[in-house]
């Protein structure tokens, strides 16, 4: 069973889809995975027993789950999200040890590095481009403490959420004044948010920021963006291309 969003998607590009008993209510990728209305946040002990699953996976430990269902003798693996790409590898070779799918997961595993690897590559080195990708609007970000933050990293990006993130979250809170004042040169939001670049260059004083007057505000599907999976390389493109047009921008535009 998989009350993780990720795992789903792991589980089934890896070929171990069948033996998902069932999904959260935020599984919704693959089409044909068996999502509920179960919780991942706030999971319901009982409904998860009654569906007599051999291991249940998890983004992280809500509540007391893990050990409510150890006293049901109910395995648990917590999978948080991985910090890095590398990290994030590691995480879908171990589903595949778990769900005797190795093989497979190998191969999926190659695709995406090598998919990864041509993206990067295409990408300028060394473009030091200034980038703020925004998780919401109180201008929580993604640092290069989080998988997405190690993407820009690689991508030769100075990631102006950087200076907030002081305990290594990966996802700090900065002020409107600390963003407008770091003057990125790439903004990226996620489709989830409610608003869109237009609501983003029309907030008081930010029509001077480098990336409001260069229409470089880029937005992301948010599910990719959030979960580390087998389609991170088609978000690692789009960063990719967006770095890439904001370094091409004449210094002063």
């Amino acid at each position: 069973m998989s009350l993780s969003p990720a795992a789903t998607e792991i589980l089934f590009a890896i070929g171990a889809g069948d033996q998902v008993v069932a999904a959260d209510e935020f599984s919704t990728y693959p089409e044909q995975a068996p999502t509920t209305d179960l919780s991942g946040f706030e999971p319901n002990v009982e409904a998860v027993a009654a569906y007599e699953p051999d291991l249940v996976v998890v983004a992280y430990d809500p509540g007391d789950l893990v050990a409510s269902l150890d006293a049901l003798d109910i395995p648990v693996l917590v999978d948080a999200p991985p910090v890095d790409v590398e990290s994030g590898y590691d995480d879908i070779a171990a589903y595949g040890l778990l769900t005797g799918h190795v093989d497979e997961t190998a191969d999926v595993v190659a695709q995406m590095r090598s998919e990864m690897e041509e993206a990067y590559a295409a990408a300028p080195q060394d473009a030091d481009v200034r980038v703020y990708h925004e998780v919401d609007d109180t201008f929580f970000a993604a640092s290069s403490n989080s998988f997405i933050g190690s993407v820009y990293a690689e991508l030769g990006a100075e990631n102006v959420a950087d200076e907030a993130d002081t305990d290594a979250s990966g996802y700090p809170q900065l002020t409107e004044e600390a963003v407008v004042a770091a003057d990125p040169e790439l903004i990226v939001i996620t489709d989830e948010i409610g608003y869109g670049p237009e609501d983003v260059a029309a907030r008081p004083g930010w029509s001077e920021v480098t990336a409001v007057r260069n229409d470089a505000i880029v937005v992301v599907d948010a599910d990719i963006a959030s979960r580390w999976g087998p389609r991170l390389p088609q978000l690692v493109q789009t960063l990719a291309d967006a770095v890439a047009e904001a370094a091409a921008v004449p210094a002063g535009r």
